[in-house]
């Protein structure tokens, strides 16, 4: 995930020493908030004079016409228009380049996406992200209904934020005041892309919860309705539930794949207990994730999917970490 420094957040030193602070500590972007102010483009032209370090432009404003020449003249990497306060069509000319987002705030359904379907990605805005699972859950709805898009985050992320950002496919986090009011940029850095963060959110406030997970019933299951759970889930896996939602297992893409090599000379006699793995490495809803981590580091081999449970033993959710792993690479 990269981490979009907001270059306006430092309010004790001058532009120019902040942005070489930044990149001093090779910062991925630097995030310049545009709020219907047009002197905003000197800044950029100053940057441009000091490093290379890709420009990440969020324009607030009622008519993002007027600025159509400044970004002709003033190419950014990121552009980004707040969708609420729009007065205007946004129809962002095909000769102004860099990649094109949509911001949104927390009440704004991610359908308003359909209109710029033809954007890369979007930008959530928060004040502080899973508050209430909110953001998590907009996140999740977003990367649901569009997979090949990225997403964008602004607001609260923090080091603890950041790990469950990374982990559910997050493509890049604002961040202002965190990073410029710890002890040092480096610092902050650190925290934010930390593998080890002791943090104590739970992981029911972050996992997909059950009504989104492919899952199959351990009463009425057979051979093709579980592969074909696990093919329209789009994930890897499938949950094995009770009519009650009692947790009996989990298939994964890997458990096919045993079945069959160990019965691929009888294929017709593969049955649906010939998948599911009855005792995979589960975790309480109510853990944290400093708790998921120190569980995960425990095994011998690699996890994948996490099945989350309650004290009763009923499936409530999974944990996912394929984006985690593709955001690390």
């Amino acid at each position: 995930m990269k981490i979009s420094a907001s270059i306006y957040s430092d309010k004790k030193r001058s532009l120019k020493e902040v942005i070489h602070d930044l990149m001093d500590h090779k910062v991925d972007l630097l995030h310049v908030d545009c709020n219907d102010d047009l002197s905003v483009f000197d800044d950029i032209s100053q940057i441009r004079t000091w490093c290379k370090i890709p420009i990440d432009l969020h324009i607030i404003t009622e008519n993002p016409s007027k600025y159509f020449d400044l970004l002709r003249k003033n190419p950014v990497e990121y552009l980004t228009f707040q969708y609420e306060n729009l007065k205007e069509p946004l129809n962002i000319p095909s000769d102004i380049s860099g990649k094109r987002g949509l911001a949104v705030i927390t009440p704004t359904s991610i359908d308003v996406f359909d209109l710029y379907s033809d954007f890369d990605f979007i930008l959530i805005m928060a004040t502080i992200p899973g508050q209430s699972g909110g953001n998590f859950s907009k996140i999740r709805q977003f990367r649901a209904k569009y997979p090949n898009k990225s997403i964008h985050v602004d607001g609260g992320v923090n080091g603890e934020v950041s790990f469950i950002l990374r982990n559910m496919g997050v493509s890049s986090s604002v961040s202002g005041s965190y990073l410029f009011s710890g002890p040092s940029i480096g610092h902050a850095l650190m925290n934010l892309t930390n593998r080890d963060i002791e943090s104590y959110y739970c992981v029911e406030d972050f996992m997909i919860p059950l009504e989104e997970s492919p899952k199959d019933f351990i009463e009425t299951c057979t051979t093709k309705s579980i592969l074909q759970a696990v093919e329209n889930g789009n994930v890897g896996f499938t949950l094995i539930l009770s009519q009650k939602n009692e947790f009996k297992g989990l298939v994964s893409s890997a458990d096919i794949r045993k079945a069959v090599l160990k019965k691929i000379d009888h294929l017709a006699a593969i049955q649906p207990e010939d998948f599911i793995n009855t005792n995979p490495i589960r975790i309480d809803g109510s853990a944290t994730v400093f708790e998921m981590l120190q569980l995960i580091k425990k095994c011998s081999f690699p996890i994948m999917y996490l099945p989350v449970v309650n004290s009763q033993q009923n499936a409530i959710g999974i944990v996912n970490f394929v984006h985690l792993i593709k955001g690390e690479i």
